[in-house]
């Protein structure tokens, strides 16, 4: 292939000395650092598995119906970030007002929680409970300071065991699969990220304060096609002058004298090698130490087959009515329910269904290889709708179509040990000077849409220092964002 003329980003000179980046993961991550590279001047190629780009935040279109993998928000506080996503989707962006409930026992209640309202559902006895476990905790607190290990002990310290086995265990469990005592307390405070009870009091009473924490915003940005179009933005840019091979497989990755140099490609029945003179991977962690050939030590492989994933089935259901809810998100922890979420794409934007027609979209989340994962598709639809319809939500008549769609490696799984695991194999890898580890599956991280961009861009930073042979230099993420007009 010919690569046109290089372009340079005002006042940036090309990159020199790595004509061949090569990006491994077509997600928001790996899009991003390649979408910075091409401008900067490398010659980018993103390898990607699937046939389309954007990981979990694609938008999938079936029978002019349009959904994502569960429905992604867009909020972030680095305006870096806001200023590069609105620079690729330009005026097609809506502001969303977020509005999430908890399904439970046929009543709804406020997610994020709200004291008032979250105490009011409960009824007097339940809520007296709520309120006297919170302040045992807190003064338990006074005399000894708790030793917090799982997710578990962190919600407990925070909420009470109350509010703990109430709102958080039955959902948590059948999300991840494991008990909250087995799950790492960091998940705990990257899920809540500063949510407290006095937060959640001072967020409901006082205006000035309300959508400060972020687990609270009220609002997110929201392309009006659906998220995808952000992920299908960025690929066009790097089209521009790089290549980005969907339906193709990394099967192996070649390294000598501390540089990676190049990799196996398998695209249907034709093998290729390519040489990478940067390599930047957002492929599940584990899947890039086994591809790694000289192997890795026995104790990295050991570490790596301890990261695990939690796989996802997505079930679409169209529905023969303009709008079933009124909510972004409904979360239903009930374990007889085989859907952990629901979200109906046409409260995001009217542009996801046809005039007239609504669509509901449930999120099964399992592991590969169980049941759930092995049901067929019409199984799999017949017991979701069943559960739609018990719930109140829908009539059986009215579903029009549906799609059933699998997503292996979907979230990292945070199980106690996992950042001994993960911090053996990312010291291991620290030792190529040519790799750069991104994204939510690449390194391991709770990541949200705008973390997992500002990865890119830290990547693409350092691509750009190392190879163009300057001093690294103290900048943020927002400075290569600025690149954007």
């Amino acid at each position: 292939m010919i690569v046109p003329p290089l372009q340079t980003v005002a006042g940036r000179r090309p990159v020199r000395g790595a004509r061949d980046v090569v990006i491994l993961g077509a997600g928001l991550a790996g899009l991003t650092a390649g979408s910075l590279l091409t401008r900067s001047g490398a010659d980018v190629t993103i390898v990607e598995r699937d046939t389309a780009v954007g990981g979990l935040a694609r938008t999938i279109e079936h029978n002019g119906f349009r959904f994502d993998l569960g429905g992604h928000r867009f909020h972030t506080e680095n305006r870096g970030v806001e200023k590069l996503v609105r620079s690729v989707l330009g005026e097609d962006v809506l502001e969303v007002d977020r509005s999430s409930k908890i399904l439970m026992d046929g009543r709804y209640f406020d997610y994020p929680w709200r004291p008032v309202n979250a105490l009011s559902g409960l009824g007097v006895g339940t809520a007296a409970a709520v309120l006297f476990s919170f302040a045992a905790e807190r003064l338990r607190q006074r005399f000894r300071k708790p030793e917090t290990i799982s997710f578990e002990d962190e919600i407990v310290r925070r909420f009470g065991r109350a509010m703990f086995d109430i709102f958080v265990r039955e959902y948590s469990e059948k999300v991840w699969g494991v008990a909250c005592g087995r799950m790492a307390r960091e998940l705990a405070e990257w899920r809540i990220q500063g949510l407290s009870v006095r937060a959640a009091l001072r967020d409901a009473l006082f205006a000035r304060h309300r959508g400060t924490v972020r687990t609270l915003a009220r609002k997110f940005v929201y392309p009006a096609q659906g998220i995808g179009q952000l992920a299908e933005g960025l690929r066009r840019q790097i089209e521009e002058y790089g290549r980005v091979l969907t339906g193709t497989t990394v099967t192996g990755i070649n390294h000598s004298g501390g540089r990676i140099d190049g990799l196996t490609l398998r695209n249907g029945a034709r093998t290729d090698r390519r040489q990478a003179g940067e390599l930047a991977s957002s492929i599940p962690l584990s899947v890039l130490v086994r591809l790694l050939d000289p192997k890795p030590p026995e104790e990295i492989l050991k570490a790596a087959a301890g990261l695990r994933f939690r796989d996802l089935i997505v079930v679409a259901v169209m529905i023969d009515r303009a709008r079933v809810t009124d909510q972004t998100w409904i979360y239903v922890p009930e374990r007889k329910i085989p859907f952990g979420r629901i979200h109906e794409p046409t409260n995001w934007s009217r542009h996801m269904a046809p005039d007239g027609k609504t669509l509901l979209v449930t999120e099964h989340f399992c592991f590969r290889g169980d049941d759930r994962w092995c049901a067929g598709d019409d199984a799999l639809v017949e017991d979701t709708v069943a559960s739609l319809d018990g719930l109140g939500l829908i009539r059986r008549h009215e579903v029009i179509d549906s799609l059933v769609l699998r997503v292996p490696d979907a979230y990292p799984l945070f199980e106690i040990g996992h950042d001994e695991s993960r911090r053996k194999i990312c010291e291991y890898l620290a030792r190529f000077e040519n790799l750069q580890v991104i994204g939510r599956g690449g390194m391991f991280r709770y990541f949200n849409m705008d973390h997992a961009m500002e990865s890119g861009i830290a990547a693409a930073e350092a691509i750009i220092a190392r190879t163009t042979r300057s001093r690294p230099h103290e900048r943020d993420a927002r400075a290569v964002a600025e690149a954007y007009p």
